[in-house]
């Protein structure tokens, strides 16, 4: 189980399960929001893959573009303000852009589904969970109401709730915070999705809970061989359930590397100082890092490397030329100017 206590040691390479042509591509994506302030660029050239059976985890600060990422990829940014000036998303080959409204609908819940990381304000407040689950059978699949709420009790029990029978007949508020993520869950899995994007499904949640939702999160995605997205800005969450991690900053991706790889020795100033903010228990007693100063303003993005007016690092270079994505060798890839002596400590 993965607890705030061994969250620091280097987890153990999974045994990966990829092949074959990736679920999901996305390629080059660009995301601008147009406000009355300006131009927000959200999301600036953004490439990741996954494949059934893998984990992919994108991590960063609020603000960096990893939920509106998600958005993108579902197709649920409110267009406008939003605006994908150019890019891929590719479901098994096919360009999600491209694709018809109703097209996309289909795929929605069906082929994808997004796990949300407010369950109370995601669920209908005046609906019995059981119904509310219920429903996705009965528009989806054409159920009668009887045969609905069967599925969704057979969802709630899939999921761990206890006495889910009964239970199927409660209000959202009428269950704590750990069991509403979990029907949360459960209306992902309920028509069998072959990708799930989870956006923050732990935030709020205590930490014993929070490794019973990943664990159940694990447990589930190996049973149905589905790909995973997991959006946090917790690497300590992901160490136990990820294949690979994408780090995301200002909008782009600044690193990406198997999961026991990152760990082990990260190859972007930023992805060290995440790593070096997370408590531990040999360090008790001294005083936490953090990183210095705040994420920028995406509507006046510093030139260069976005990171240089934080970073412990930067010199000339950084303040004047964006770094581009180095291959540091097998599904590692680094956007820093320095990432050598980053990698040597």
């Amino acid at each position: 189980m993965t607890t705030t206590e061994n969250k620091q040691a280097v987890p153990a390479p999974r045994a990966g399960q990829q092949a074959g042509t990736p679920l999901l591509q996305v390629r080059d994506l660009h995301v601008e929001f147009h406000t009355r302030d300006g131009v927000v660029k959200a999301v600036n050239g953004v490439n990741y893959s996954v494949s059934a059976g893998e984990t992919l985890a994108v991590l960063g600060e609020s603000g960096s573009g990893k939920s509106v990422t998600a958005q993108a990829i579902m197709g649920i940014l409110d267009m406008p303000p939003a605006k994908i000036p150019r890019g891929e998303i590719r479901f098994r080959g096919e360009d999600m852009l491209t694709m018809s409204a109703d097209a996309r609908r289909r795929l929605r819940g069906a082929k994808i589904a997004m796990i949300f990381q407010d369950a109370l304000s995601s669920l209908n407040p005046v609906l019995t969970v059981g119904y509310q689950l219920g429903e996705m059978f009965r528009v989806h699949q054409g159920l009668s109401k009887k045969a609905a709420l069967a599925k969704a009790v057979d969802l709630m029990d899939r999921v761990k709730i206890p006495a889910a029978r009964s239970r199927a007949g409660d209000y959202p508020h009428q269950f704590s915070g750990g069991m509403r993520q979990r029907i949360m869950i459960a209306m992902a899995l309920a028509l069998e999705p072959d990708l799930i994007i989870a956006d923050e499904p732990t935030t709020a949640l205590d930490v014993t809970v929070q490794a019973q939702v990943m664990d159940l999160l694990a447990e589930l995605q190996a049973e149905y061989h589905m790909g995973l997205i997991l959006i946090t800005h917790d690497l300590g969450v992901v160490a136990d359930v990820a294949d690979k991690i994408a780090v995301m900053y200002a909008g782009r991706i600044v690193e990406t590397a198997p999961v026991h790889e990152l760990y082990r020795n990260p190859a972007h100033p930023y992805t060290r100082g995440l790593l070096d903010s997370i408590p531990r228990l040999d360090h008790k007693g001294q005083e936490l890092y953090a990183i210095k100063g705040l994420p920028p303003n995406l509507l006046n993005v510093p030139q260069g490397c976005a990171f240089h007016p934080r970073c412990p690092k930067a010199q000339d270079l950084c303040r004047t030329d964006t770094p581009a994505l180095h291959t540091l060798g097998e599904g590692r890839r680094s956007a820093c100017h320095f990432w050598k002596e980053t990698v040597n400590g």
